[in-house]
């Protein structure tokens, strides 16, 4: 603490004595790209989030989707980097998605099922909410429920990522996000009043609605807000508040291959990250979205490698939706990156003298004559970093490995100022 004091006070010093001498002080950090054309300020973030995707989901998705010598759209982002995922919890180094996304939309570690509170469960601000106040329009886009814990995190404070009605009636009256598609229906309307999507559907009879904050849905339309639960009145909305709700919960069944697993989301992914873009740009003071696709996550949690590589293709395809636009709007920063790894993925050759209990395969490396196995080593999530993407003005500050905290510290001005 002394030395820290005196180097301060001394700092004045040295750079008047400097001053005398006629020479100069640089910065080797603000002053090393002098002279350089800043980038265009940022006028839209559009965040990307594949949760429980690391390095090898990516991999495996290349191999299978692009080919031996292809690549991901979100792998031809021109810079990369790392994030580490470790959380604040007492009990656990290995962090969930509550935790991740908290340390991304708070810039604080915290415990494992917490929404954006500090580990003693004090609220945080979220970068959802600070750039509302800032004056951009707002949205989140995902295949999960939309209260589900990666968007809840930017939206909304909770000392348990459960509580997932208040955190809907938080998105209505405090956050209040422009547009929200996704699914997770049950969590806006009281039990025993099904909406758009019955209770307990043959796929799922444990799914129904189960809120306890009243009529979410209705008290959303009061608000201003279009809702829609299908692909034609999703198409048909004009540009303004949107609630989309495509699904009791999760817009897919997650589950063991050949066990009930369905990925056939009403809308896909893709579709509603382009309306979302539709709406959300029509803000003169630009915008935040959030986009995620759970079912990686999901589908490696279950070692569902046909699932996960099915869902891993979606997911790219969202990618390309905004990085098309962000082609188009120069002033447009699209970040793409993992809240943590799911399933200890390994992409493997075809080897008939590999023991291995969890290998999945063989699955095809398109345009070739080879095959490719997937191990598992986990069904729960791992300590892995997870590669970061980045693509428009300010990308290059995602360059080098960091922890996940780190996503706040760079988006937070561009979003504010």
């Amino acid at each position: 603490m002394q030395v820290r004091t005196v180097r301060w006070l001394a700092a004045p010093v040295v750079a008047g004595v400097v001053a005398a001498a006629g020479l100069s002080l640089m910065n080797p950090v603000t002053d090393a790209g002098a002279g350089k054309p800043k980038p265009p300020a940022v006028r839209n973030v559009i965040f990307i989030v594949g949760d429980g995707m690391a390095a090898a989901h990516r991999e495996a998705a290349r191999l299978y989707h692009a080919g031996l010598n292809g690549r991901l759209i979100m792998d031809k982002f021109p810079v990369s980097g790392q994030l580490t995922t470790s959380p604040d919890d007492p009990e656990s180094a290995i962090t969930d998605s509550a935790a991740g996304a908290s340390a991304w939309a708070t810039g604080v570690a915290t415990y494992n099922g917490a929404i954006s509170v500090d580990p003693d469960g004090n609220p945080l601000p979220v970068l959802g909410a600070e750039a509302k106040r800032a004056g951009k329009a707002t949205g989140l886009v995902t295949t999960a429920q939309v209260t589900d814990a990666s968007p809840a995190a930017f939206f909304s404070n909770s000392v348990d990522r459960g509580a997932q009605d208040d955190i809907a009636r938080q998105y209505l009256e405090v956050s209040k996000p422009d547009v929200i598609l996704g699914g997770g229906e049950d969590w806006w309307l009281p039990a025993g009043t099904p909406g758009a999507y019955p209770d307990q559907p043959a796929e799922d009879p444990t799914e129904g609605s189960r809120g306890t904050k009243g009529n979410l849905i209705t008290q959303a339309q009061a608000a201003g807000y279009r809702y829609v639960s299908t692909p034609a009145q999703l198409a048909a909305a004009g540009r303004g508040k949107l609630l989309g709700l495509f699904a009791n919960q999760e817009m897919f069944q997650q589950r063991a291959e050949g066990e009930g697993d369905i990925y056939d989301p009403v809308v896909s992914l893709s579709t509603m990250t382009k309306k979302a873009l539709e709406n959300l740009s029509a803000d003169r003071d630009g915008f935040f979205l959030l986009v995620e696709e759970e079912g990686v996550d999901e589908f490696a949690h279950r070692n569902n490698a046909r699932r996960t590589l099915q869902t891993m293709g979606e997911l790219d395809k969202a990618v390309a939706v905004a990085r098309a636009y962000a082609a188009n709007h120069r002033d447009t920063l699209v970040v793409v990156t993992g809240d943590h790894e799911t399933g200890g993925l390994a992409v493997e050759d075809v080897d008939a003298d590999d023991e291995s209990v969890g290998e999945d395969g063989p699955f095809p490396v398109k345009g070739t004559g080879f095959e490719f196995f997937i191990d598992w080593t986990t069904d729960g999530h791992t300590g892995q970093d997870v590669p970061v993407t980045a693509f428009g003005p300010y990308a290059e500050r995602f360059t080098g490995k960091h922890p996940n905290t780190y996503v706040h510290e760079v988006l937070q001005p561009l979003l504010t100022s």
